[in-house]
């Protein structure tokens, strides 16, 4: 940031700590003042677009804040986001949720889809260069459990199995995030259950779409399909697939032998799509032929990677590209676990998009946090803590006293050293995190009748009998 006026503006006059974070760490000056503008200016209302946004932020900076939390924190580190009126000035702003509950909901959902995209699309095309002088973007699904009300379980129905319907709303969530910082592009949702249930491919193609150009595709078996192969190479996509064991063997039997090593095996395939490939993938017809190579590379383990792709390299090296598709895994756990996304507490649809979007807005602030705490000492990102970055961000920047920009300069460059310190052990055996279930959150019986309790019959023992 400069000190100079921008836009005839006096920048020390107008100092945000909200608004310079967004500076230091996004860059998007036209977002931010288009936040800045209220439709209708009025000082009695507290909550104006970009306080009511960075609220929301808010709640999963912290965790998942409850609305009072995060009214508190707005009231204590960041009255600067506040008009100047009396209560502002005097210290006499009520902390009643009231307010911001109504402000989440006349906060227009597009203009917070808007702010999401604008800035995962930007991270996405600051993203660095992985393999073969193009970006990857590792891409993999999860579930969300909602709150069970009415609205959500109409939208995103609930697991049934033979004993009824289960409690929790269920929603399908399918992320891509960069292998080399972990930022992520804004999810595609579905129901996971119901009639109007999506699979997680048909997301994959939506996702696809709207990567930077010319970039890598990495993601596990469950994508190894022709439709999403075909839908990579007509979007200007390449593409890293693993494939079992069953499809792998009923691949290689068509295609011819290029190379045998010891350790691995590659082969060419003209890939044609079968009846079934023609009528999940528009546009194709049996002539169709995808030009691939089919990898077979052997593991320490005694087990072997099964790869496909569209990329002419060495099977060793796409074996150690595929190896980090476990970054994934984290990259879920951090939005999920550590943010504590699984808590979205939103009761309908619409305010529940709007948490969820300030979640992966929350969760790309901290990354870039990270990505610049490790330009600092020259190492790569993912050598950083998530979490102690984010603790990190949290004291320094979050609840910073800074009340001016030199102050806040100082602040950033001391917040940056910090997060700079948060280093990962460097473990010989790096540790495995097998997928767990993790437990749902409690069940509330508020809205349950509650019912006399009765106590059993218990039956008299019989009288031994008198011989």
């Amino acid at each position: 940031m400069t000190s100079t006026s921008r836009d005839g503006v006096d920048e020390q006059a107008e100092f945000s700590k909200a608004v310079s974070i967004l500076d230091e760490l996004l860059g998007l000056p036209k977002m931010q003042r288009a936040l800045l503008k209220e439709e209708c200016p009025n000082a009695a209302r507290i909550y104006g677009k970009l306080s009511t946004l960075w609220l929301l932020i808010i709640q999963r900076l912290g965790g998942g804040l409850t609305l009072s939390q995060a009214v508190s924190e707005l009231v204590k580190h960041h009255t600067d986001l506040l008009p100047k009126n009396k209560r502002v000035r005097e210290g006499t702003l009520s902390e009643n949720t009231a307010a911001y509950s109504r402000a989440r909901k006349d906060l227009p959902l597009e203009q917070v889809q808007l702010f999401a995209k604008s800035m995962c699309d930007h991270l996405a095309s600051l993203a660095p260069f992985a393999f073969m002088g193009k970006r990857v973007f590792i891409i993999d699904g999860t579930s969300i459990t909602l709150p069970p009300t009415v609205d959500l379980k109409r939208e995103y129905p609930p697991a049934t199995n033979q004993f009824g319907e289960s409690v929790w709303p269920i929603i399908s969530l399918l992320v891509a995030h960069d292998i080399q910082t972990g930022c992520a592009l804004v999810p595609k949702i579905a129901a996971k259950y119901g009639p109007n249930n999506s699979s997680e491919p048909a997301m994959a193609r939506e996702i696809v779409t709207e990567l930077p150009a010319k970039s890598i595709v990495l993601a596990d078996s469950g994508f190894g399909i022709f439709s999403m192969a075909h839908h990579c190479t007509s979007k200007g996509q390449r593409f890293v697939f693993r494939l079992s064991n069953q499809r792998f063997k009923s691949m290689v039997k068509a295609a011819r032998c290029v190379e045998d090593e010891e350790d691995h095996k590659t082969y060419h395939l003209l890939w044609q799509p079968s009846t079934k490939d023609q009528e999940s993938t528009p546009g194709t017809t049996k002539e169709t032929k995808l030009e691939v190579f089919l990898h077979e590379t052997a593991l320490p383990d005694g087990t072997s990677l099964y790869t496909l792709t569209d990329l002419e390299a060495d099977a060793v090296s796409l074996s150690k590209l595929y190896q980090r598709r476990y970054d994934i895994e984290f990259d879920i756990r951090d939005i999920k676990v550590s943010m504590n996304t699984e808590q979205i507490r939103a009761k309908s649809k619409d305010t529940m998009m709007k948490e969820l979007l300030g979640s992966i807005i929350a969760y790309n602030l901290v990354v870039q946090f990270r990505k610049q705490a490790a330009a600092h000492i020259r190492i790569e990102p993912r050598k950083l803590s998530f979490s102690g970055v984010w603790l990190t961000f949290q004291d320094h920047l979050l609840r910073s006293s800074a009340n001016s920009l030199d102050e806040w300069r100082v602040t950033y460059t001391k917040a940056l050293i910090s997060a700079s310190r948060r280093l990962l052990p460097n473990r010989e055996n790096p540790r495995k995190y097998p997928r767990t279930a993790h437990p749902r959150r409690q069940k509330s019986t508020k809205s349950e009748k509650k019912q006399r309790f009765k106590s059993p019959q218990i039956e008299s023992p019989p009288t031994p009998k008198l011989e």
